[in-house]
């Protein structure tokens, strides 16, 4: 491919990406691979380098653009050897027109700015491991060019890049991709071998693997979810990080508390990573500041409260509830605890000691700017003996 033909590659991928964050489609990941699947002849430095303007246009862009062409172009405008490749020439883009419409430079959505400005949420995100305390210590592992995360005790960080899925140790269940934010808030919830636990929205696992290591394997854990794709890739998760203590049931959006009957004051601890806006992991899915709304957000701080309050039946009394968001807004982290605290008269907040973050209202707060990980808000909630 020309450069030329590389730039209007981006334009036609950078459409397809602005349509699916208007229409909620596909992730930006997910469509620059189906649209080089469809383009053999397009080598590796081709799809590298498209993939590198594609990227850096949606990261230059908090507001969603009106297309593909007025992203690339008001990347051009910052880069005048890209603006060059604007030169009509075959399988290039147009020449840019004078005054012609450009997306505008942002870090954040310009309605989100007062609240999210200043945390690092267009910095490139490390890849993360957890090393599986079930069959590893940190220091057993020796992957080419890993490093000690800066807090987690057992994170390690790679070279952006490295398919990890390809490496011996996870094959084997020795590590497992998590971010050291993801890692800290898993150890905020201190479960210990012998505790009844829920995974009240457990996804696809991630945390729910930390919490069994915490645990050593030793207990109960329930994970739970309302989406059956994402709860069914937990089972292998666990098989190959040889994790047993993991049941699984899949609940019915709205109508939770039918399939949790038998838990109700049950559980030791109940964690409830729920549904948020995201914002915390943007510097991973720079595009999902193009899907946020304030409609959007008014929905899953909606949802957030009525899962705390189903989730907070299940403890036991002097249980803990843990509420985490990987978000920075505080509707969906301090002022979600404290709106559950108001209407549980009796729970209390408990203090959270982690090696990373800060204390922010009954909770913690961890950032990229101050603490190099997903930005992330957890509380541990304490219900009345």
């Amino acid at each position: 491919m020309t450069p030329q033909a590389r730039a209007q590659a981006a334009i036609d991928i950078l459409d397809e990406v602005v349509a699916a964050a208007r229409d909620a489609g596909a992730a930006a990941d997910v469509i620059v691979q189906r649209y080089f699947r469809t383009r053999r002849y397009a080598g590796s430095k081709d799809r590298r380098a498209v993939r590198e303007l594609v990227y850096a246009a949606i990261r230059r862009s908090g507001e969603r653009p009106d297309s593909g062409r007025a992203a690339l172009v008001g990347l051009a405008e910052e880069q005048p050897e890209l603006a060059a490749l604007f030169d009509g020439s075959m399988h290039g883009p147009p020449p840019i027109a004078a005054n012609e419409a450009s997306a505008g430079a942002s870090e954040v959505p310009l309605w989100l700015a007062p609240q999210l400005s200043g945390f690092g949420l267009l910095d490139r995100a490390p890849l993360d491991l957890r090393v599986n305390r079930l069959k590893a210590k940190r220091a057993d592992i020796t992957i080419a060019d890993a490093a000690p995360t800066p807090h987690a005790p057992d994170g390690l960080r790679l070279p952006e890049g490295v398919q990890v899925e390809k490496l011996p140790e996870w094959e084997t269940g020795l590590i497992e991709v998590q971010d050291e934010g993801s890692q800290l808030v898993t150890l905020a919830c201190a479960a210990e071998p012998g505790m009844k636990v829920v995974d009240f929205c457990a996804g696809a696992g991630g945390k729910t693997l930390g919490l069994a290591a915490q645990m050593a394997d030793r207990g109960v854990i329930t994970a739970c979810d309302a989406d059956r794709a994402r709860l069914s890739r937990l089972a292998p998760r666990a098989e190959r990080a040889g994790v047993t203590i993991v049941e699984t049931r899949l609940l019915d959006g709205g109508r939770e508390s039918e399939a949790l009957g038998d838990l109700i004051g049950a559980a030791d601890l109940v964690v409830v990573d729920a549904p948020c806006s995201g914002t915390g992991t943007w510097r991973r899915n720079p595009e999902a500041r193009w899907r946020l709304t304030p409609d959007r957000l008014a929905r899953v701080v909606a949802l957030q409260a009525r899962l705390l309050d189903v989730a907070a039946e299940l403890v036991k009394p002097g249980g803990v509830l843990v509420h985490i968001v990987c978000s920075l807004l505080d509707e969906e982290g301090v002022g979600q605890a404290e709106a559950f605290l108001a209407r549980h008269p009796g729970w209390a907040a408990e203090p959270i000691a982690l090696p990373a973050g800060r204390p922010h209202g009954p909770g913690l707060r961890l950032t990229p700017s101050d603490d190099g990980t997903d930005g992330f808000f957890v509380a541990r909630l304490k219900a009345p003996c």
